[in-house]
C-alpha cells in the first residue's frame, strides 16, 4: 500500500480539514501522513505510540511532506490513559490487533472524543491470530466492540486487498 491507499481509507471518515485528531498508534507515520494530507494545515494531530524511535521517523516524514501541518508526538501506550483535549477524531490503524483486551481499548478511546466525533479503525479482515496480528479485528468484530463501547453507529469506509493478510478494511464508529 502507499499513501493513496492510506488516505483513500481514510478519506471517508474525515468530515473535512481541520481540527484535533489523535493517530493511535502511530508509528513511523503512514496514516499520520494521510491525516495531515485529509486534514490540512490548520488541524492538529496528536501521534501516540510507545517507541519513541517511530515517531521520530513518523516526525521526520511529516517535515518532509507537511511542514505546515502541527503535530505533537507523545510516547505511550494507548492501552492506558492519556491526559488528551476533546478530539474531533481518532486514528487507530494497524494497532488494535496487538491490544488483549481490547473492548477496554475502544472504551478509553470512546473517551477521548468530542459529541459525535469518529472513530476510524483500520485493520486486516482476518479471523486468525498470527504472529504479526495476534488479535484479530475482523470488521464484525469491530462492529461488536463499537456497540459494546457505546457507539451509536459504524460503518465500512473501504477495503483494500492485502499482499500479507487477504484484506484490510477502514470504519467508522460514531
Amino acid at each position: 500500500m502507499d499513501h493513496t491507499d492510506h488516505v483513500n481509507l481514510l478519506r471517508d471518515g474525515v468530515g473535512g480539514p481541520g481540527g484535533v485528531w489523535a493517530d493511535f498508534g502511530a508509528g513511523a507515520g503512514a496514516f499520520t501522513l494521510a491525516l495531515a494530507d485529509l486534514l490540512g494545515p490548520t488541524a492538529e494531530i496528536i501521534a501516540i505510540d510507545r517507541d519513541a524511535d517511530r515517531l521520530r521517523a513518523n516526525e521526520r516524514a511529516l517535515r518532509d511532506r507537511f511542514l505546515r501541518t502541527s503535530v505533537r508526538y507523545v510516547v505511550a501506550d494507548f492501552g492506558g490513559p492519556l491526559d488528551l483535549p476533546a478530539l474531533d477524531g481518532i486514528v487507530i490503524a494497524n494497532a488494535l490487533h496487538f491490544a488483549e483486551d481490547q473492548a477496554r481499548v475502544l472504551e478509553l478511546l470512546h473517551r477521548y472524543l468530542a459529541p459525535g466525533a469518529p472513530l476510524l479503525g483500520v485493520e486486516y479482515n482476518i479471523e486468525r491470530s498470527n504472529a504479526a496480528v495476534p488479535y484479530p479485528v475482523p470488521f464484525s468484530r469491530w462492529q461488536a466492540l463499537s456497540d459494546g463501547a457505546a457507539f451509536a453507529h459504524t460503518k465500512l469506509l473501504a477495503t483494500r486487498p492485502s499482499r500479507f493478510l487477504r484484506e484490510i478494511y477502514s470504519a467508522a464508529s460514531w
